[in-house]
């Protein structure tokens, strides 16, 4: 059992959990992840290490409540446990040496560039992050990446910081020149978008995948991908890869394949299992 020791509200629909695990703690490397499994009728989901503290043995989890699973563990509250957390799982980030980085968050995603830029700061890299979100309050993490770097967050609709997409901020970046390598995490369109838009500038850039996963060992296959013609699993071989090699329309259809499923399972909850994602 593993014991919830602290959760923050970080946006409407998304929740901040520090769990005791203290040997993924110590092991955990920027870009690995766990699979969660709440209880024995519970859904295995995979969640990033957003952060980690060796000497208090906990790790820290961000979990957008999307669906029956990711709202029975949200709804947990402090003291609460969790039957288990596999991991650390995946291979760690790939991170330059020197220079300057750019990591693109989008909504959530932004958890996951959080321990690339500061896994890169402790290295000496300049970071710069771009985060964005529909409105205000979906930003979520401005503080923490502030300790890395310069921020620059976006908003669609203008509520907060710059109007516009992630894209717009990046782009400005790369015209301006000196960027060695660009981090983008966030939903399929916006890795596309960046992945595109790096392209012709000739910056490697790392996307993180978030297909399917069932085992996290590759065993099951539910997360293969298309990269550069060759099929690989995210799980073991991932989840980042290089955006420019990524069959994202592939990655786009597979997403979908249980989106109905979950629909349905969410509907038939009651009102008690859930009372996180309707606001009560």
């Amino acid at each position: 059992m593993h014991t919830i020791v602290s959760r923050e509200k970080l946006s409407p629909n998304v929740t901040l959990v520090e769990v005791e695990a203290p040997r993924i703690a110590k092991m955990r490397r920027p870009g690995q992840f766990v699979i969660v499994h709440l209880n024995e009728e519970a859904e295995r989901i995979p969640l990033t290490i957003a952060d980690a503290d060796p000497e208090k043995g906990t790790i820290t989890l961000i979990i957008q409540e999307v669906g029956k699973s990711t709202l029975d563990i949200v709804a947990q509250e402090v003291g609460g446990t969790i039957r288990d957390i596999v991991g650390p799982l995946g291979s760690p980030t790939e991170l330059i040496e020197s220079g300057r980085a750019v990591c693109v968050g989008g909504g959530v995603g932004t958890a996951v560039i959080h321990p690339i830029a500061q896994g890169l700061h402790a290295r000496g890299v300049e970071v710069i992050s771009v985060i964005g979100g529909r409105t205000k309050e979906l930003v979520i993490l401005e503080d923490r990446l502030a300790r890395y770097g310069q921020v620059v967050v976006c908003t669609d609709d203008g509520s907060y910081g710059r109007k516009g997409f992630v894209t717009d901020a990046t782009k400005d970046l790369l015209d301006a020149g000196g960027v060695d390598i660009v981090y983008a995490v966030g939903p399929v369109p916006m890795m596309r978008a960046v992945a595109n838009l790096t392209r012709p500038y000739g910056v490697h850039t790392i996307v993180s995948l978030n297909p399917v996963m069932v085992d996290g060992t590759g065993m099951c296959g539910g997360c293969r991908v298309t990269i550069g013609n060759e099929i690989k699993f995210a799980c073991v071989d991932g989840p980042e890869f290089d955006g420019h090699k990524v069959d994202f329309d592939e990655l786009a259809d597979r997403l979908t394949t249980y989106r109905d499923f979950e629909k349905r399972r969410l509907e038939q909850c009651s009102p008690q299992e859930c009372r996180i994602g309707r606001g009560q």
